[in-house]
């Protein structure tokens, strides 16, 4: 007994300077994967949407559920996409002949309502509905151009449309947001006629806009992972900043193709996780 009650202490005392050690080690590589995650999504982001593919993958490492990844990775894009939304704001102008404001407004309300869908959405499902709204987006941005050609010989998209399909990105927005951006780049181009350089104004300004919506539904009900939100808000901020700036100087093409690569990769991961 005398014994025990020596070495049970030191044990005690080693097992807890080992946790803690863990808890270090821990924390600190959550810190610099969710900066480097944020900045790389931030980028992204500003450059052609698609800035889930980089957070949300970090936050699955973790071994964050995938819902609350989402609601992780929406709440620390936000910031991001509003510096990017700010230092496009000299190029803002009616996208279809209807004015920015009014988007925003049907962004913010259908984001508010997609979040909380996602509250109570199951994981499950969420993982398997995922990979095929992106499969839209990636052939909605393949065949955009010509598409818009074809529909616009053939029919004229008015106002009422371009609202309706903005509450449907919307509500999307604030359900996933993973390929938002992407998918309002491929619906803007194919019902406006716009390219993907000229959709970075309005398309970072609705990405900001659904992700603000979003953020409010998922920190009032807890479905965010603090420490790793944190340090992405951070990163998303400074990669929205610098895509934002980089973006203002690529070409129409490298912009396009940049966008179907992450399309492409974004659907990928995506397909395989839920189904590989």
């Amino acid at each position: 007994m005398v014994y025990r009650r020596l070495i049970m202490p030191r044990r005690a005392s080693t097992f807890a300077r080992e946790s803690a050690k863990r808890c270090c080690v821990l924390d600190l590589s959550t810190l610099a994967l969710s900066a480097a995650a944020g900045i790389v999504g931030g980028a992204m982001n500003a450059l052609a949407g698609g800035g889930t593919f980089a957070t949300m993958p970090a936050l699955l490492a973790m071994g964050t559920p995938a819902n609350v990844a989402n609601a992780t990775s929406n709440l620390a894009l936000m910031p991001g996409a509003g510096m990017s939304a700010w230092t496009f704001r000299d190029e803002l102008r009616p996208v279809g002949g209807v004015p920015v404001r009014l988007l925003a407004g049907i962004t913010f309300v259908a984001g508010l309502v997609g979040s909380a869908l996602l509250v109570v959405t199951p994981a499950a499902a969420f993982d398997v509905i995922v990979p095929w709204l992106l499969l839209i987006a990636f052939i909605a941005i393949v065949f955009g151009k010509r598409a818009a050609d074809w529909l616009a010989a053939r029919v004229t998209i008015g106002r009422g449309t371009l609202m309706a399909v903005q509450a449907l990105l919307g509500t999307y927005g604030g359900y996933f947001g993973g390929g938002v951006g992407i998918m309002t780049t491929a619906t803007y181009g194919l019902l406006a006629g716009e390219s993907p350089r000229g959709m970075f104004a309005p398309r970072t300004l609705m990405l900001a806009v659904a992700n603000f919506a979003a953020a409010i539904v998922f920190a009032s009900t807890g479905l965010v992972r603090w420490d790793a939100c944190l340090p992405m808000l951070a990163g998303g901020v400074l990669g929205g900043w610098l895509g934002a700036h980089a973006g203002k100087r690529l070409p129409a093409g490298a912009v396009r193709w940049w966008t179907i690569l992450v399309t492409a990769a974004t659907t990928a991961v995506f397909f395989w996780r839920a189904y590989g």
